[in-house]
């Protein structure tokens, strides 16, 4: 517990999976990155990077965040470092997710590795809330662009359990934020880049419909905040649009916030603390987190 509590200290990764990991093909290869790992353009061991607020009595919210860069890289530090001590600020607990990126070398099924992935880290920290001092029912997750695609997977798929899970200890995430997101893999909407480095390049029509999230919401998918530019080039706007039409018609409550300009990824505008409130605020009107 000693050198548990000295990593978490320390913002280091912990192995989503110490026994070994599932799906893999070359346990001895090593993730690759620039130089300060800020991005990571190969992951193979897939991790969690812990970050826990100070002083706080109360049981936790949670948010485990999934960094984006199209199924073939993660920008770990700006769409997840960053995000995670905002989210500190504000006394919710972060978990950035370290997924593998999908590779026919690595992975036997490379279509379903981060979904696996996703599945492990909300698994492992709704097993460890006592320890962590989490409210087990306030883990949500996050997105950002393909990451988004990741983390509304796992609020759509969360029935189909990929991973090991002898206490059949839930999957579903109790809510989703989804910030320029990839949702759909249609011709139409769809972000093809990160379709063909999930699915290949000739992917089967009921791999493409399976991870057209749009597709997949009931009254049981995770209460949902998204935020999106119409001037986005890169993955239309009108994934957020769809998705949203989709929760509206199944009665799950849900935020969509639609600026004017800020393109893919954002910047100037809107910045992080304009958007980042509105999250913030609708996290505190359903009750995720209270004053902070």
């Amino acid at each position: 517990m000693l050198f548990l509590t000295a990593l978490l200290q320390h913002n280091v990764f912990i192995p989503l999976y110490p026994a070994g990991v599932p799906n893999s093909i070359h346990k001895d290869a090593i993730d690759k990155g620039n130089v300060d790992n800020s991005v990571f353009y190969r992951v193979v061991n897939p991790a969690l990077r812990i970050y826990l607020p100070q002083g706080q009595q109360v049981k936790r919210t949670a948010v485990i965040i999934c960094a984006g860069g199209g199924y073939a890289e993660l920008n770990i530090k700006r769409e997840g470092y960053t995000v995670a001590e905002a989210f500190n600020r504000i006394g919710v607990a972060a978990f950035v997710l370290k997924y593998r990126l999908p590779d026919d070398k690595t992975n036997k099924d490379k279509t379903i590795a981060p979904l696996q992935d996703a599945q492990q880290a909300i698994k492992m920290v709704r097993d460890s809330a006592e320890k962590w001092n989490i409210d087990p029912g306030k883990i949500g997750i996050m997105g950002f662009s393909a990451g988004g695609h990741l983390a509304s997977s796992s609020g759509t798929h969360f029935n189909k359990v990929t991973i090991p899970n002898p206490a059949k200890t839930s999957v579903r995430p109790d809510f989703m934020i989804l910030v320029y997101p990839v949702i759909s893999f249609n011709n139409s909407i769809g972000h093809i880049g990160s379709r063909n480095n999930l699915l290949g390049t000739a992917p089967s029509a009921d791999s493409v419909n399976f991870f057209s999230n749009e597709l997949h919401t009931d009254e049981q998918t995770p209460p949902s905040f998204l935020v999106h530019a119409g001037d986005d080039k890169v993955v239309s706007v009108s994934n957020s649009i769809k998705f949203y039409e989709a929760l509206n018609r199944n009665g799950v409550p849900a935020d969509l916030h639609i600026y004017a300009k800020g393109g893919h990824g954002f910047g100037a505008t809107p910045t992080f603390d304009e958007w980042f409130t509105q999250c913030t605020n609708w996290m505190k009107s359903n009750q995720w987190i209270s004053s902070y």
